[in-house]
């Protein structure tokens, strides 16, 4: 059990002691998709959903998210984020929309949970405001796509 960096010698789960790492610059960048139907999309499009901008509201939601992974995610450092945020692009090809999402920070872990934790919410809150005109509404997709910063280096999906 030594391998596993959540758990003491006696396998009860702990959180990690970064109080030795070096602070470096970190950054992480994370994607989603949610499909539906084209109604609900071009409903999301043209702002005509009866909760309102969910746009809006899913890049603001997907932020709140990021800063609050650690309240979210047992063992999870609090970090003091520099920079977090969501890109929503509607594709008719799913249909649906596709959801990038990003944090950064100057610290000692990184950021990779606060980006899809960020892109997850934001999915989350694309679904509750638009479900009264899709509840087939399919989330999928979620990962990492690249990470940089830290004593494990750069790491990009290929």
């Amino acid at each position: 059990m030594s391998d596993l960096t959540h758990l003491d010698a006696s396998g009860r789960a702990r959180m990690v002691d970064i109080g030795q790492k070096a602070e470096t610059a970190r950054v992480a960048y994370a994607e989603g998709t949610i499909r539906m139907s084209v109604e609900a999309m071009s409903a999301i499009e043209r702002n005509e959903l009866s909760k309102g901008d969910a746009i809006a509201t899913a890049r603001i939601a997907g932020v709140m998210a990021a800063k609050r992974t650690s309240e979210l995610i047992p063992l999870c450092h609090p970090l003091s984020l520099t920079d977090a945020g969501i890109d929503i692009d509607f594709d008719p090809e799913l249909p649906g929309l596709r959801v990038t999402g990003w944090a950064a920070t100057t610290g000692r872990t990184g950021v990779e949970m606060e980006a899809l934790t960020a892109v997850s919410v934001a999915l989350l809150t694309v679904y509750d405001m638009a479900k009264a005109l899709d509840r087939r509404m399919e989330i999928s997709g979620v990962r990492l796509l690249e990470k940089r910063g830290g004593k494990s280096g750069d790491w990009k999906r290929d």
